[in-house]
């Protein structure tokens, strides 16, 4: 059989069981047959005739040549799933994939702001103009309470409690959890409720807390955008995007001592290995200001 009609029986039988997306059949589609041009060129089999040699070789040929890890890490997804639904459908009687591991990822530690970068960027927007005071409370919100971004833009106003000074937030897998706001960002959502809120809105009404001046709720690209111009206002370098203020509500919350349990529960994490992650970078930044600021550092 064709190896081509070999991989549109693999595809249509993914998408058939799992529903994948045309993207990640497509890189399935790409990692095989440039294992299939490989394998003809090096060895002069086809893909339902290589070995388990075959694959380690071919693994050691994209490590060699500077594959990433998560590129790897897919290749060998694909590699296996193509071998496990070849021996379903008695196309081989061994599969070569067995025990081959994948390659262990490495973590990357999220980048955060300094106390000081993220006071500028709440400083940024003009709060005399509704518009800038209805983004000066998002940041606040955001900085002071941790949400995810999607959190914060489906926000109903009817989710917070101002007299408990706490927001209702159903996060990912339908959990629900409290989240305390703070005075200040309280504040600003006070101050945009009385002030900003009903100018935009003018006699228009809407269900979310933090509406666009067409009284609807925002998207998390309209925000990502004010949000980068935000952070141009305040002469911030880095690379921002919303969930770098997730990430420095983490890292300053644990940098002042907080508990990674009470962290962990504040953003909505299920696995408290997730929230670690977080341990890192502030373990960091207290090394670089013990070498800054300790005599014998």
């Amino acid at each position: 059989m064709a190896d081509n009609t070999l991989l549109d029986e693999f595809c249509d039988a993914l998408w058939l069981e799992d529903g994948l997306s045309r993207n990640t059949l497509d890189s399935y589609r790409r990692d095989l047959k440039q294992f299939q041009a490989w394998l003809e060129k090096m060895h002069g089999r086809d893909l339902l005739t290589a070995t388990h040699a075959d694959l380690l070789g071919y693994l050691g040929f994209k490590v060699a040549g500077k594959a990433k890890a998560t590129s790897t890490s897919r290749l060998l997804s694909s590699l296996k799933r193509f071998y496990q639904h070849a021996l379903r459908q008695n196309k081989i009687t061994v599969d070569p994939s067995l025990n081959i591991d994948a390659p262990k990822l490495p973590r990357g530690l999220p980048k955060t702001l300094t106390e000081d970068d993220v006071e500028k960027l709440l400083a940024a927007p003009d709060v005399e103009d509704p518009l800038g005071l209805r983004d000066r409370t998002m940041l606040e919100v955001l900085y002071a309470s941790g949400l995810r971004v999607s959190e914060l833009v489906t926000l109903k106003a009817a989710q917070v409690s101002q007299d408990m000074g706490v927001v209702r937030i159903m996060g990912k897998g339908s959990k629900e959890r409290l989240v305390p706001l703070g005075e200040e960002a309280l504040g600003w959502v006070k101050r945009y409720l009385k002030e900003a809120r009903p100018q935009i809105l003018g006699r228009r009404s809407a269900d979310a807390l933090f509406v666009t001046a067409r009284a609807e709720g925002m998207t998390r690209q309209s925000f990502w955008h004010l949000l980068k111009r935000h952070a141009v206002q305040a002469g911030l370098r880095k690379a921002i995007s919303p969930h770098t203020l997730r990430h420095a509500f983490a890292t300053h919350l644990l940098n002042h001592g907080a508990d990674l349990r009470v962290v962990q529960m504040l953003l909505g994490h299920s696995d408290i290995s997730t929230t670690q992650i977080y341990t890192h970078v502030a373990r960091e930044r207290l090394k670089q200001l013990h070498a800054k600021h300790h005599p014998r550092g």
